[in-house]
């Protein structure tokens, strides 16, 4: 049987390859890991997945010598605003290389920054399509934003410059606003962080009663440390969170997906702290406007009813003063009636008394005396009437003298 070693036969499929393929080619990949060695080196392997299973459907060994490497990356980093990192889907040209102690490797010669571009471009607007898909994307900007939020759960690193400038900003407000806020701690990038960021939004959804809105803060960073704001699972927590939430990432260029999403996205943690307290601002002046016009109003009100108290009051006067002047009229003319039917009375009475002293002078018994008259009685009686005896004492009386005088005989009369 024919045989070779196995040193030839590694020698014979580096010769072929050598001979049958081109000089580089043009690869898509990502990278699976990616290692920086002291002397300079960067060591690669690059995978491609199944984009429904993410299976790994193939993986190869590549190298980026030092002397290609510093050019490469600093030229991605200024493109892309990121460094080279493993996650990334990249278009490299490759040599590949065959080793017989070492095996199959790609030695990459150049890396191009606009696929990578265009591929996150790619990816992120895949991600905003399932979640349009998914009908939640504009869910968070539709909760209705409180007046005045005064409650706010943070979400942020504890110690992050962006949490800090964002505490500082509240805390020395030109206005002396006050908010209470409590901090929920989070990775805010790295692998971790979209994760971290859900737990915190889990922990502050079971006292959600406390909260009147949710503030995701972080301050400035590489543009590579935006990507955990891409993530597809923590944006539609976010735009599924029943509270508004405001995102300030601490970026200028670029807008994530999280921000997207969010109710309100602002550039920066400082720029939230603003928008709360010109909101606070806005609404006391809405307030002290409103308390303006009410007091313009009762103002207005007051005086209209005072001129409607003063116009009351002189026509009450004038009905008072001229009732009392019809009641004084009354008064006089019944005075007058009194006094007519006094002087009436007392004329009619004087009359009357004249008569009775007329009448009583003609009866008195002086006067009548006076004219010759005189009266005799029997025991004190008027002897008229009584039958006289012999023997009863009478008495006379006249004008001037009174006579006593016995019975000594009693006629007949016919």
């Amino acid at each position: 049987m024919q045989h070779i070693s196995l040193t030839d036969l590694n020698l014979l499929i580096k010769d072929t390859l050598n001979t049958q393929l081109e000089p580089s080619y043009w690869v898509v990949a990502e990278i699976g890991e990616l290692r920086e060695a002291r002397n300079g080196h960067c060591y690669l392997e690059f995978v491609e997945k199944d984009e429904e299973s993410n299976q790994l459907l193939s993986k190869s060994r590549a190298t980026i010598w030092s002397y290609s490497y510093r050019s490469i990356s600093a030229w991605f980093q200024s493109i892309t605003g990121e460094s080279l990192k493993a996650g990334m889907t990249v278009l490299a040209n490759v040599q590949i290389q065959f080793h017989e102690v070492y095996g199959l490797s790609l030695n990459v010669k150049d890396i191009d920054p606009n696929f990578t571009l265009g591929e996150r471009a790619r990816k992120k607007q895949e991600i905003i399509a399932r979640l349009k898909e998914d009908g939640v994307f504009e869910m968070n900007k539709s909760h209705a934003l409180p007046i005045v939020p005064q409650r706010i759960a943070i979400i942020s690193a504890e110690s992050a410059a962006g949490y800090g400038d964002f505490m500082n900003q509240i805390g020395n407000n030109d206005y002396g606003y006050q908010l209470r806020s409590q901090l929920f701690v989070a990775t805010m990038q790295g692998d971790k962080a979209a994760q971290t960021i859900i737990s915190a939004l889990h922990q502050i959804h079971q006292q959600i009663e406390d909260f009147d809105a949710v503030i995701l803060i972080r301050g400035g960073g590489a543009q590579v440390d935006l990507d955990c704001f891409d993530d597809y699972e923590l944006a539609a927590h976010i735009a599924q969170f029943p509270l508004p939430v405001f995102t300030g990432i601490g970026h200028e260029r670029d807008e994530t997906i999280c921000d997207l999403v969010a109710h309100s996205k602002l550039k920066t943690p400082t720029a939230v702290a603003e928008f709360l307290i010109r909101g606070m601002r806005i609404y006391e002046e809405k307030i002290n406007f409103a308390t303006q016009n009410i007091l313009a109003y009762l103002n207005q009100k007051v005086d209209l009813e005072q001129h409607k108290l003063n116009d009351r009051r002189h026509s009450l006067r004038y009905a008072l003063r001229k009732h009392f002047n019809k009641a004084e009229n009354q008064l006089a003319r019944h005075e007058q009636k009194l006094q007519y039917g006094v002087r009436k009375n007392f004329q009619n009475s004087r009359q009357k008394l004249e008569i009775y002293e007329k009448t009583l002078e003609l009866i008195n018994p002086e006067m009548v005396f006076k004219k010759g008259y005189s009266y005799t009685s029997l025991n004190g009686k008027s002897i008229m009437g009584q039958k006289l005896k012999k023997g009863d004492e009478l008495k006379t009386i006249t004008a001037k003298q009174e006579v006593k005088s016995r019975v000594e005989s009693v006629g007949k009369s016919d």
